[in-house]
């Protein structure tokens, strides 16, 4: 593929937005074309992106012929009957964003998606590419010899407004476990290079969004939590969800253990909620704490100003596009996150949200099985 590589963005919220600024700072990219159907966020997306066309429909947008990928930042129950019309109209390299569907019914569309569509398909899992979740990644197995604790909390800030406040509720998001944290279960799968066996939840909608009303409805989304995950190789994980602790100095926090050590990862929130009379924002971290000779070690792991300023995710957007692109110029054989890696950070997440409504532990075996009947 020579000269530019064309994008068609579905949706431009929050999300889309944060995209388009990360687009705009690649080689050799344009964004051709928007199919945005809110009048406010389509205002927005043509400030960020003022040469695109603005279309009325995915299927005008598909028409546009220059068209080299798609991006999917749509509301989550939308994605796998967008995805759909995409393979039947003109199945281009497509990043989608999560979740990858929400409804457990969708399972058995996605797996016959996933068959029979002829271009890449690559599962937007920004965290994977923080550099500070990156640097735990890259050297988790010499610092611990061989991970068998892994703890992900983030203490973060509660939903953010969308258009319609469709994330408001449990049947547009999937749960908070699957729209919030199926990030965090794609990060367990990756980083323990193994698959979930059992998921066992405790959680409370407990400070955020009581007060809300939505045509007479009010929200029933989880704010906090507790998942523990055990894997086929023996590892276990443990989610901490709190959305309402925006307080903390730092957003993630990971830790990984195992015989001959533990390594973290801290990572901060966005930098635009940083409050500006306690100065510069924190720094991300990683932290090797060795048990012989005892003695941890920090470093510091900057992210550059331009990316952080591009979005709330650490430069992560920017570093998730560029494998995209590779994939689309034909520069990288394959997406590094498939769509077998988004359908199981979704089931998992519907394990949680299923064990934290029945105080029961459920098996991913069984739930993959009832979501296939259903």
């Amino acid at each position: 593929m020579s000269g530019l590589t064309n994008y068609g963005i579905i949706g431009c919220g929050m999300m889309g937005q944060e995209h388009l600024r990360n687009i705009a700072l690649l080689p050799g990219t344009r964004v051709a074309a928007i199919f945005e159907p809110d009048a406010g966020m389509a205002a927005a997306a043509r400030e960020l992106a003022p040469e695109a066309v603005f279309t009325t429909s995915i299927a005008e947008l598909l028409q546009v012929e220059e068209l080299d990928c798609l991006l999917i930042a749509s509301p989550n129950f939308r994605h796998a009957e967008q995805l759909e019309e995409i393979r039947v109209t003109r199945p281009l390299p497509v990043l989608v964003e999560k979740p990858l569907f929400t409804d457990p019914a969708d399972l058995d569309r996605i797996d016959a998606f996933r068959a029979s569509y002829p271009a890449p398909v690559w599962v937007a899992m920004e965290y994977r590419y923080m550099p500070p979740v990156a640097a735990l990644v890259e050297q988790a197995e010499q610092a611990t010899g061989g991970i068998r604790m892994l703890t992900i909390r983030e203490h973060r800030f509660p939903f953010l407004e969308k258009v319609g406040n469709w994330n408001r509720f449990n049947r547009n998001t999937g749960g908070t476990f699957v729209e919030k944290c199926c990030h965090f279960f794609d990060l367990m799968r990756f980083i323990l290079k193994s698959d979930p066996v059992r998921v066992m939840a405790s959680a409370g909608q407990n400070a955020n969004h009581l007060d809300e009303r939505y045509d007479g409805e009010t929200p029933d989304i989880l704010d906090n939590g507790y998942v523990i995950v055990d894997f086929e190789n023996g590892a276990r994980a443990l989610l901490e969800l709190c959305m309402f602790a925006e307080g903390a100095r730092y957003q993630e926090e990971i830790s990984a253990v195992g015989p001959v050590g533990k390594i973290e990862a801290l990572v901060p929130g966005p930098g635009r909620f940083w409050p500006e009379h306690l100065g510069e924002p924190p720094v991300p971290q990683v932290i090797v704490s060795p048990r012989d000779p005892k003695g941890p070690r920090m470093v510091e792991i900057p992210v550059d100003p331009k990316l952080l300023a591009a979005g709330d995710h650490n430069g992560s957007t920017f570093y998730q596009h560029e494998g995209f692109l590779a994939v689309v110029r034909g520069e990288k054989s394959a997406p590094e996150v498939t769509v077998h890696d988004g359908s199981m950070a979704v089931l998992m997440g519907m394990a949680a949200q299923e064990s934290a409504r029945t105080g029961q532990a459920v098996l991913l075996k069984d739930l993959a099985a009832r979501a296939t009947a259903a």
